[in-house]
Parts: structure tokens; C-alpha cells; sequence
């Protein structure tokens, strides 16, 4: 429900995703301050002390440069909404409680927002941020336990891992890779997997999580495999896997075949 008295909310990152999520906030009441790349960061928000939250919205390969500059006062009050996120990308900064999204919205420039499936959020600031979805119409909703919310974050990362990686193979969409590729999407899901398990450094029920991903496939079976970040998320998955010493063949043999 818009409040007219909503505190302000800055935004680092004015792309589609952040231009969405800016709308929302605004229809919901609260003031949003742009924070445009070519501005430092630490001069922004003490110039802006008292914002409720910082917004980030920038893409995942963005995230560090970021995170790096945010003062650790802020730190209660970031909210981060990116794919491939889990607790060591905010960790090895200091960082311990932020609120964070897993984000199952599609907005393509020039065509309208697409929802998937209901996006969570969990921290502090999750109901701002799940009003201001739900402002538009799409759908979210709130995750109190950070179990259940590392959970929702990995499901996402082996949504949009998979069908990346596995769409520089496939083409096509995830219906298509999943009835006509079922075999291979799963042996990429769970190298998938087995990289997030080493990233939050415990096993995790792989069924639940290929329940979850199999999800999203049927909130959008036409849901193309392949974006334009794809090559690098393969990358990174790779120097994510080489740095922590674990093997993902599936994907090295996709990395071979697509170099």
C-alpha cells in the first residue's frame, strides 16, 4: 500500500531490473536517489545519511567494484538482488546481514515486465521491497528463515546457470531443453550444484533443488536458455570451481566444445 510518508531509498544500478524495482518503490511512496556510476559512492550517502536502504542493482560482474566502496555504517541497509548470489559474496566484506531478493522477473528493453514465479526476499528490509513488487503486480513474497532464503538463492543460481551453460549447447528455450535435453540439464545442474555446495561449504538436497529449478521452467516454458552473459557465467563457474579446487566436468566439456 503506497505510504506517503516512506523514507527514501538510494539506488546504485538504473538498468531494467533497477528501473522496475525504482517504479515499484516510487508507486509505493518512497523517494528514490539515483546513484550514478561516475559518482563515488562514500560522497553519495554521507551526503544521504539518512536513506532507509541502499539498493543495489547492478549486474553480477559489477557487484565487487560496488560492494567495495560501501562504507560498513551501511552495511544493515544494502539490499541486493543479483543472480549467482550467495552469503561469500557479501561475507568476505564484512558484511553479514543485508537483505537480498532472488529476483524471478524478466524485463527486456521495450517490452513489458515478465514474471516467472513469485520472487522472495529476506532481511530487515524485505517489505518495502516486496510492496513495491507487489505494487506491480509482481508477484513476491517474504522469507523470514535464512535457511529457507539460502535455499531460494541456490534454486535461482541453478536455474540460470543450467540453462545458460547448458543453452550454449541446446539453444532454444527451457521447455525444449528439458523434454528434448532432460539428460544433459541435469548433469549440468549438478555440477551446478556441487559448486554451490562448496561455496556455502555444506551438502544440499539436490531434488529439492531441481524441484525448484523445474519450477521456474513452468512459470515460463518459452523462457529462452541462452542470454548475452552466458560465455561468462560459464567462465566464472569455471574459476569459481579452479579456486576451490573441485571438478566440473559436465560444464568443462561444454567449455571444450563452445571455447
Amino acid at each position: 500500500m503506497s505510504n506517503p510518508f516512506a523514507s527514501e531509498w538510494g539506488l546504485i544500478g538504473a538498468g531494467e531490473i533497477g528501473g522496475v524495482l525504482a517504479h515499484g518503490l516510487l508507486k509505493t511512496g518512497h523517494p528514490v536517489f539515483p546513484i550514478g556510476r561516475d559518482v563515488s559512492i562514500e560522497a553519495a550517502l554521507a551526503a544521504k545519511p539518512n536513506l532507509e536502504a541502499l539498493l543495489v542493482a547492478v549486474g553480477e560482474k559489477d557487484l565487487d567494484p560496488v560492494l567495495e566502496q560501501i562504507p560498513s555504517a551501511w552495511f544493515d541497509r544494502v539490499v541486493l538482488i543479483q543472480n549467482e548470489l550467495l552469503p561469500d559474496d557479501w561475507r568476505k566484506y564484512g558484511m553479514e546481514t543485508p537483505t537480498v531478493a532472488s529476483i524471478w522477473f524478466e524485463k527486456k528493453p521495450g517490452k513489458p515486465v515478465k514474471p516467472l514465479i513469485s520472487s522472495p526476499v529476506h532481511g530487515s528490509l524485505a517489505g518495502g521491497l516486496v510492496d513495491a513488487m507487489q505494487s506491480l503486480d509482481i508477484p513476491a513474497h517474504r522469507v523470514d528463515d535464512a535457511d529457507e532464503m539460502l535455499e531460494e538463492l541456490v534454486i535461482k543460481n541453478v536455474y540460470i546457470l543450467t540453462t545458460n551453460i547448458a543453452g550454449l549447447e541446446t539453444g532454444g528455450d527451457v521447455e525444449h531443453l528439458w523434454n528434448d535435453h532432460q539428460e544433459l540439464a541435469r548433469k549440468i545442474a549438478a555440477d551446478v550444484i556441487r559448486l554451490q555446495e562448496a561455496r556455502v561449504g555444506r551438502e544440499l538436497d539436490h531434488e529439492r533443488l531441481i524441484a525448484g529449478m523445474k519450477k521456474g521452467f513452468d512459470g515460463d516454458p518459452q523462457h529462452q536458455c541462452m542470454g548475452r552473459s552466458a560465455p561468462q557465467r560459464l567462465q566464472r563457474a569455471l574459476e569459481q570451481a579452479e579456486e576451490r579446487g573441485i571438478d566440473l566436468p559436465a560444464i568443462r566439456e561444454i567449455a571444450a566444445r563452445n571455447g
